[in-house]
């Protein structure tokens, strides 16, 4: 069996399965992603059930520092939400496809919207660590499209990127933001396979070809989400400036240490948002 094939339909519908049976999920008005150090969201979840990354059919432990590894469902801002504390990432080994297998977990709950977080560098200059970003676009420059291989069913063979983010769901976003008090910038994320961090002469690049962030995540579940004709919203947290815009060496502790310090303010955000679906 090929690595696109096992990360399926049928597979997505029996690892979703096993979820309602545990979590008892009803179909969620979206689905949450949580990046590096933003996953402190799950403390907000009113009646809260949790599984483990490795009791899903189809999903492997999570091994990256501030992310929990587990699927938890309940209630969000008075709306049903399913969150994803933790994601898979290519640069662990692991297979675009099940980059964003996740999303066909969660459109097989019955999610339609799904909502994205990462940490990322800034690459605009404009752009300061604590800063949260409002995806705009993204940047394929991981080398491997999730999509690739045999036709799944339920997805279109060619989705349609040209509003990989939702229009009316960023400004949905920026009227939480509004109402919060909370200042957003918004801009195009591009997504690298890492594990490295960039370069400066790979920074210039990148700020040459019009970035605004970059990271390591995200690209594969949105890309998958349009396939399955999902709706995407997403924001990134600016938790370090990109290398050569920056004056100091990078590392994971300060991305997670950032995200700590940003996740009162994300935290509100998100259940501002979630409360206008």
């Amino acid at each position: 069996m090929s690595a696109d094939v096992a990360y399926g339909p049928a597979e997505a519908a029996h690892a979703a399965q096993v979820i309602r049976e545990r979590l008892g999920v009803r179909a969620p008005a979206c689905g949450i992603v949580l990046g590096s150090g933003l996953g402190g969201l799950v403390d907000d979840l009113e009646d809260a059930r949790r599984i483990s990354f490795g009791d899903v059919p189809g999903f492997p432990a999570a091994t990256v520092a501030g992310h929990a590894g587990a699927l938890l469902a309940g209630s969000l801002g008075g709306k049903d939400v399913v969150m994803l504390a933790g994601r898979f990432h290519m640069y662990e080994g692991h297979a675009a496809a099940l980059a964003g297998f996740p999303v066909r977990v969660l459109h097989a709950l019955g999610a339609r919207t799904l909502f994205v977080s990462n940490a990322a560098g800034g690459v605009r200059r404009t752009l300061a660590p604590g800063d949260l970003m409002i995806i705009a676009d993204q940047v394929n420059l991981m080398g491997r499209n999730p999509l690739v291989g045999a036709q799944l069913d339920g997805d279109v063979r060619f989705p349609d990127m040209s509003e990989a983010y939702d229009r009316p769901l960023r400004a949905l976003l920026r009227d939480a933001a509004t109402a919060i008090g909370e200042r957003v910038q918004e801009g195009v994320y591009f997504g690298l396979l890492g594990p490295s961090y960039e370069t400066p002469s790979e920074v210039r690049m990148l700020e040459r070809l019009g970035a605004d962030a970059v990271g390591m995540s995200t690209v594969p579940e949105v890309i998958v989400a349009k396939a399955l004709g999902m709706r995407v919203a997403g924001v990134s947290c600016i938790t370090n400036l990109a290398c050569g815009i920056g004056q100091h060496p990078l590392n994971h502790e300060e991305v997670l240490e950032v995200g700590r310090r940003v996740g009162t303010r994300f935290r509100a955000l998100v259940r501002a948002f979630v409360e206008r679906l």
